[in-house]
Parts: C-alpha cells; structure tokens; sequence
C-alpha cells in the first residue's frame, strides 16, 4: 500500500503543478484570440475554479501522505512548506480573492464589470490574484524540481 500512495502522490503533484501552468498558457490564448474579453474571462475563470479545486485536493492530500510517512520529521522537510505554501495560496484566492472578484461583477451588472465604475477596483483585485497564482506556479516549479 505505501507503493500506492507514493505513487499518487507523484501523479496529484504533476497533475496539480501541470495543471497550473496549463491553465495559465490556456488563460493567455483565451484573451489573445477571443474578442469577447468577458468571455475570455469566463472561460478563464472556470478554468482557475477547477484548477484550485485539484489544488485544495491535492495539496491536503500531499500533506497528509507525507505527515504518515514520516511523522513529525515531515516540518524540516522543505517540501511539506512548499505545499503548505501553494495549498495557502490556493485557499486564499478561492475564498478571499475570487469571491471579492465576483461580487465586483455582480455589482457592475448589467454592465461589463471593465466598462463600470468598479473597473479600478477590479483591475487591483485581477492584479493581486495575479501575483497570487505566478507565485503559487513558481513554488510548484521548485517543488517539482527538488523531487
């Protein structure tokens, strides 16, 4: 059994770290060849919902798997870290950063949130989530690098 969970373990990081970088190359062509930003957006953002949802996933499994195998020496290792840093990150822009973004839209209604005057505040909030989830791609791509 513990073949197994190693094993899974492996294939959730590469699907969780794949997946992030997927989505975001995805998210880049969507805006560059849809001329319906909004729907770009949409698309875009459905997307990111079930990436985090891999990412919640995955992230509490990661931590968990390796908190049986190795117990309390699990805290000096820089992988639990790394994965309790993206799993923050990803509960962070789910439940802080994303409901903030969809409130903005549902207030702009029946406007595009961009042409209202929520646009300002928008943009930060799009910024912030921005930096959010490079910072999360960047940890994955250390994390997958050091295993």
């Amino acid at each position: 059994m513990h073949r197994f969970s190693d094993m899974l373990a492996k294939v959730v990081l590469t699907m969780w770290v794949g997946g992030l970088w997927t989505i975001a190359v995805v998210a880049w062509v969507l805006f560059q060849k849809l001329t319906d930003r909004q729907l770009a957006g949409n698309v875009a953002g459905t997307l990111f919902t079930i990436v985090d949802w891999v990412g919640m996933a995955t992230g509490f499994y990661l931590l968990i798997h390796r908190s049986v195998r190795e117990g309390t020496g699990v805290l000096r290792r820089g992988f639990f870290w790394l994965v309790l840093g993206m799993l923050l990150l990803t509960l962070g822009s789910y439940f802080g950063i994303q409901p903030i973004i969809e409130q903005l839209k549902a207030q702009a209604w029946p406007k595009a949130v961009m042409q209202s005057v929520f646009a300002d505040r928008f943009a930060r909030w799009h910024g912030i989530s921005s930096v959010v989830y490079l910072v999360e791609c960047v940890l994955g791509l250390v994390l997958v690098a050091r295993e």
